[in-house]
């Protein structure tokens, strides 16, 4: 997601994603996670110390090591591969072929460009082809993909690739309508707006489908 007050000097030209993966070092995984708490937390301090805090302060001498278990352990903990949730998927018995939509799940994430948060909703849906997932696994999957630094156009195409792959189908859509932290508290400070992406695959890309899944989420833009 481009914002117009970027600097693209700064930036440079490939501040848009070219790929649905999340871009990852091949030594991602080589630290442990207490050895990258160790690392973050040293970091931490020297910004707040150079922002001129003072960090014997009772209320920030714990800010370094809470900040950077926060980042390892719960924000960013989508990043880590080992806590990716297993996806069972069950027959479908009861020969239901219509379409299932698990709508308002709860999204939190960070945007990568500020690292500031994401926060909104996402509406998944699917028609099975014989296997059905859990509902919880649905939620799962979205907070997994969310819990990292993120651009919510990557983060909504990511939720649907592995949906098609837990389900073996190419019909699957995602909404998500959010709110960037970037836009709302810093450059324009626009509280009011939010920001909506989708991704529509196999029968969804049918115009009436697609309707029939953005009415039950009462969603009226037009894709």
């Amino acid at each position: 997601m481009i914002h117009s007050d970027d600097n693209r000097d700064e930036i440079g030209e490939n501040h848009i994603a070219t790929s649905a993966k999340t871009p990852l070092r091949e030594d991602a995984f080589e630290k442990s996670d207490d050895d990258k708490i160790a690392s973050i937390k040293k970091d931490v301090e020297n910004i707040l110390l150079t922002l001129g805090m003072d960090l014997t302060d009772d209320s920030l001498k714990g800010t370094p090591n809470r900040v950077a278990k926060m980042f390892v352990k719960e924000i960013f903990g989508g990043l880590n591969p080992a806590k990716k949730p297993s996806s069972s998927t069950f027959d479908n018995k009861y020969k239901y072929g219509e379409m299932l939509v698990e709508k308002n799940i709860t999204v939190y994430s960070t945007c990568e460009h500020h690292l500031l948060p994401i926060v909104g909703r996402a509406h998944v849906a699917y028609i099975s082809n014989g296997t059905v997932v859990g509902l919880s696994k649905m939620n799962r999957i979205v907070d997994y993909f969310a819990k990292r630094p993120q651009v919510q156009e990557r983060l909504t195409i990511q939720i649907v690739q592995e949906l098609k792959n837990v389900l073996g189908t190419e019909d699957v859509a995602c909404v998500i309508d959010a709110k960037h932290l970037c836009v709302n508290s810093r450059g324009i400070r626009d509280i009011e707006s939010s920001t909506v992406t989708s991704e529509f695959g196999g029968k969804f890309k049918n115009e009436n489908v697609r309707r029939e899944f953005l009415d039950y989420i009462k969603l009226d833009t037009q894709f």
